[in-house]
């Protein structure tokens, strides 16, 4: 039987009715509280995902609660049905079921520009473009003013041209998962040196009612309590429409075995962070080893799956232009594999702080196409550089950290497409194929099938 839902939750689990996978279970207690039961497959293209804690998930905590006065809640851009971010697709359901008026639809940062004309349904779907096709959320920053490089010039469709507070366009990162992460937010704007994680997530917890949500403050108690909610997830990909369940025959996908996964910052660090001194692992993706001779009916997808896994630790890469690694490293080439950078142990994010440029924001992508162009000025040099989003360069003021993003964690990616920062690939198909050509791997047409059937299970 389907639960009451309170009006205030109504954002936060519009999506998982309107997929039909989810039934809220009556709480036996008084308050008759709204819960999603743990482990519940809730299905996506690939498969299905889930969500373990210890418990059964209440949504009625702060989380899922309007505290600001827009309307947004924290489940408004963090959808449990959609990896507890948000998909593209999502986002367009959402458009068509309200005509644009969920809470998701602000001029605030969903809008291609807080002056976009959202008078009709017709001009919403073009204030919203860049949400409604890539799921993007923008983000004005204000160039700092140590900055070693200006602004001098932005150009943008959508108006938000100004080169002091620059708008960049960004993917919701998951708020799931949390425990792995050595630095919040694409750009580490939520990182400060000296804290913890909770630390900083207690501040990102603030800073993002008082921007998406429109706030006005935020108790310390909602904080902790959103912090606390965050930090119990875990969450994955639990089964596979080809392999069957993600932890049968010996396999270790799932969330209940992500729940587990030992963790550490600087685990398996291939640049020598790593506390305990142990020897970087470039086979940092263990969990279908045991498909590799599959059998039974699921045996083609497994030993498809058991592929990818090895290739994504074992293909090798010539590392060359990165910034953040070529550069930092004195080394025009760095012979590696996709787990150098995505190194944490079945997880897939860099174990400690690393920002790096590989190319996403080129200018020259056509994928790129309709963001903005910035055109950065070294004050010393007078060296210019263009691209659709500074990056790093935005919090640090460095020109070496132009175009600079972290790594996310990989997992339950079959939910929240599409993919990078700034959402330029729209499957992991195109995700594979931005490192084919990138990195010129020579990947044949199966071993990119066999890489987009691992990365579509994690």
């Amino acid at each position: 039987m389907l639960t009451k839902i309170p009006h205030r939750m109504l954002v936060s689990t519009a999506m998982l009715i309107a997929l039909g996978a989810l039934r809220f279970e009556q709480s036996a207690a008084a308050d008759s509280k709204v819960k999603l039961p743990n482990l519940l497959p809730i299905p996506n293209s690939s498969g299905a995902s889930a969500t373990f804690s210890q418990g059964d998930i209440s949504l009625d905590g702060p989380f899922f609660q309007s505290l600001g006065t827009n309307g947004r809640s924290c489940g408004t851009c963090h959808q449990a049905a959609e990896g507890w971010s948000f998909s593209a697709q999502g986002v367009r359901q959402r458009f068509n079921a309200t005509a644009g008026m969920d809470p998701i639809f602000r001029t605030n940062d969903g809008s291609n520009c807080n002056t976009s004309d959202v008078s009709t349904p017709a001009a919403r779907q073009q204030a919203y473009s860049l949400l409604l096709n890539k799921g993007l959320i923008r983000v004005e920053l204000p160039v700092p003013a140590t900055a070693e490089f200006a602004v001098t010039t932005v150009v943008a469709p959508y108006g938000c041209n100004s080169t002091a507070n620059v708008s960049v366009y960004r993917r919701p990162l998951p708020a799931t998962n949390l425990r792995f992460l050595t630095t919040v937010m694409w750009d580490g704007r939520e990182s400060v040196a000296g804290n913890t994680l909770r630390q900083n997530l207690l501040q990102q917890a603030l800073d993002a009612t008082l921007g998406h949500a429109q706030g006005i403050s935020l108790s310390d108690a909602d904080r902790s309590d959103i912090v606390d909610f965050e930090m119990s997830l875990a969450t994955a990909q639990i089964s596979d429409n080809g392999a069957g369940k993600l932890d049968n025959e010996g396999a270790g996908g799932g969330p209940q075995k992500l729940h587990g996964q030992q963790f550490f910052v600087g685990i398996n660090d291939p640049l020598g962070g790593n506390p305990t001194n142990a020897p970087f692992d470039p086979t940092a993706m263990t969990m279908f080893k045991s498909w590799a001779n599959g059998h039974g009916q699921q045996s083609e997808a497994r030993m498809s799956v058991a592929r990818g896994e090895v290739l994504f630790n074992t293909k090798p890469i010539s590392i060359t232009g990165v910034a953040g690694l070529n550069d930092a490293l004195n080394a025009p080439v760095i012979p590696g594999t996709c787990t150098t950078c995505h190194d944490s142990p079945n997880v897939g994010n860099h174990s400690v702080p690393l920002a790096i440029n590989i190319g996403v924001s080129d200018v020259s992508r056509p994928e790129n196409a309709d963001l903005p162009v910035f055109t950065l000025m070294n004050l010393t040099t007078h060296q210019t550089v263009t691209t659709t989003d500074p990056g790093r360069a935005l919090i640090t003021g460095k020109w070496r950290d132009i175009g600079k993003t972290k790594g996310p964690v990989l997992r339950a990616l079959a939910s929240r497409a599409p993919y990078f920062h700034n959402g330029s690939a729209a499957t992991l198909m195109d995700a594979v194929e931005f490192y084919n050509t990138r990195f010129t791997l020579g990947l044949t047409a199966q071993e990119k099938t066999d890489l987009v059937n691992f990365l579509s299970v994690l």
